[in-house]
């Protein structure tokens, strides 16, 4: 959440039964604005604090909440001066930015910690929050950033480094190809952006909106590390990287599995295992890179071997996964001695465990970089 306060100060009034001319009150918070079930549903974070000693206003908290919902974020909001809707008086008030840290009084903290309940229960609505429990949520809200955008306008462009991972809540997106031409339509409770973040590839399609949409998201290294924590948000993510695949990408997989063969800069090995995962296939995977030779076997769709030059496991996956060039190609049989042989681990968490160690090596070679080691 925003530690930013707005401090409003009263600078004119008339017959106002309560405050004077001097008072000030402050705002902290956020707004949402979601759309479930076909309903419009307002979240409201809003904190109104008043002067020392003097009731407070039900009047102006609406007043100053509508300027927070109109902002959505409490560092949007310009300098401005607001009038009071008015009961028997009416005042003015105007704002200064105070980026201090903001410290509440028990009474406010308890209004802000029910304001963040019903943020949870509503996000829970959403298939990939689901199953996650109170404290669970708390972490996401707090990383949770919310955009809206006009129709025609692009969010993510094909070939653009992975950057956010998104989750529509109200509206329509359109997935484009390289062409411009409409692969699928995407609606509230659908997730893009997620394959790029976790493989490190760039992104694979254009997602432009067809309707007024307002879009969470979270930023790339935030979304890793939700990823890492929660199995439940991995789980889903797995189920939908599937249906896509099956979807759009299930000939291609056929194709793989029957011994095709390819470059790598079409195909990457990510996606080369994701299709086989999917597919549940058994065979051998062989890449062609600049440094060697690796080979993946795979029974049933699960890594059981691996091996690149002299190094073998995880580590080897790990060293294939950094390739961005060479080739590829499926032989669709196994060795017989490896027909009874244990798993390496679940496909998708040996993925996500690459995706990060990859980009935390790439993280320490650009500060050495920085630095001119």
């Amino acid at each position: 959440m925003s530690s930013t306060e707005l401090t409003f100060k009263l600078i004119k009034q008339s017959k106002c039964p309560s405050y004077e001319i001097g008072d000030e009150f402050k705002l902290s918070g956020n707004a949402l604005l979601l759309k479930l079930d076909g309903e419009n549903t307002f979240i409201s974070t809003a904190i109104v604090r008043f002067p020392n000693s003097k009731k407070s206003c039900r009047t102006l908290i609406g007043d100053l909440t509508k300027i927070l919902i109109q902002y959505e974020n409490i560092d949007r909001i310009p300098t401005l001066e607001v009038d009071c809707s008015g009961c028997s008086g009416s005042a003015r008030l105007h704002y200064k930015k105070d980026k201090d840290k903001v410290t509440y009084p028990a009474t406010f903290e308890k209004s802000h910690s029910e304001n963040i309940e019903i943020a949870a229960s509503l996000l829970r609505n959403f298939s990939i929050f689901r199953y996650l429990d109170e404290n669970d949520l708390r972490d996401i809200i707090s990383i949770l950033k919310l955009k809206k955008y006009s129709p025609g306008a692009i969010i993510i462009k094909k070939g653009d480094p992975a950057q956010n991972f998104h989750i529509i809540l109200s509206g329509a997106v359109d997935v484009l190809d390289e062409n411009g031409v409409r692969l699928s339509t995407l609606r509230k409770g659908d997730v893009f952006g997620e394959m790029s973040l976790i493989s490190g590839d760039a992104v694979g399609a254009t997602i432009k909106v067809a309707q007024t949409s307002t879009i969470f998201f979270i930023e790339g290294q935030d979304f890793k590390e939700v990823l890492n924590k929660f199995s439940s948000v991995q789980n889903y993510l797995t189920r939908i990287l599937a249906k896509r695949l099956a979807e759009s990408n299930v000939m291609r997989a056929e194709e793989i599995a029957s011994g095709m063969t390819g470059q790598l800069s079409d195909l990457s090995v990510f996606e080369l295992l994701q299709a086989l995962n999917l597919s549940q296939k058994t065979g051998v995977l062989t890449l062609t890179l600049s440094k060697g030779s690796a080979k993946l076997y795979l029974r049933q769709g699960n890594l059981i071997k691996a091996a690149f030059n002299n190094i073998e496991g995880r580590q080897a996956i790990y060293e294939a996964l950094k390739e961005k060039e060479g080739r590829f190609k499926f032989n669709p049989s196994l060795p017989d001695e490896l027909k009874n042989a244990s798993i390496i681990g679940s496909m998708m968490e040996m993925l996500l465990d690459t995706s990060r160690l990859i980009d935390e090596e790439n993280t320490e070679l650009e500060i050495s970089d920085r630095r001119g080691i």
